[in-house]
């Protein structure tokens, strides 16, 4: 079992940062992929980024060149800075932690509003 907490969201201007932590704890050392995904209202849950074991990330085209996934193994913590917000980005963003089986977040709600 896995389980993941995510923190970090909030409300922000369009063009303004922030970073998504999200804290894994259980059996960790089965994990082999991490990532996020994100879900607006009406609209279904999509990739933004994952990050494997092995170092390999993946990126949405809608937040490549703006977005940046990193893990600090240590602490079993997958982060993600967002930049260059727009309103579009608004969304419950989840943390998705992968071994022979599935585990999500809770999620955290990431708003981008003058």
């Amino acid at each position: 079992q896995v389980q993941l907490v995510e923190s970090g969201g909030g409300l922000v201007q369009p063009g303004g940062s922030l970073r998504l932590s999200c804290v894994a704890s259980g059996t960790t050392f089965s994990i082999y992929t991490m990532g996020w995904y994100r879900q607006a209202p009406g609209k279904q849950r999509e990739l933004v980024a994952t990050s494997t074991s092995g170092g390999t990330t993946n990126y949405s085209d809608s937040v490549k060149g703006r977005f940046a996934i990193s893990k600090d193994n240590a602490k079993n913590a997958v982060y993600l800075q967002m930049n260059s917000l727009k309103p579009e980005d608004t969304a419950v963003y989840y943390c998705k932690a992968v071994t022979i089986a599935t585990y999500w977040g809770q999620g955290t709600q990431v708003t981008v509003s003058s």
